[in-house]
């Protein structure tokens, strides 16, 4: 059998997040094991990043528009222009 490389999926990685979340919110955690859990959790945070920029480069080469990209504002409504 030839193997793969099995590289988790955005999903997967979210869900080991909240995995990782909740062991460290708990009380009972020992602080080695917190420590662990937080050094995981950047990694895991790491990945996470590249993959949306992955998805980002992808988006952008999709909306070329004779070999020029074609760039929209994305409107987001969590953001504030306050100018400062």
């Amino acid at each position: 059998m030839s193997k793969k490389s099995t590289t988790p999926t955005f999903a997967d990685t979210l869900t080991q997040l909240e995995a990782l979340t909740t062991r460290l919110e708990n009380s009972e955690t020992t602080l080695e094991q917190s420590l662990q859990d937080f050094e995981q959790g950047v990694q895991l945070i790491r990945q996470a990043q590249q993959a949306l920029q992955a998805s980002k480069q992808k988006v952008q080469l999709l909306l070329e528009q004779d070999d020029k990209p074609v760039s929209q504002p994305f409107d987001d409504p969590g953001a504030t222009d306050d100018g400062e």
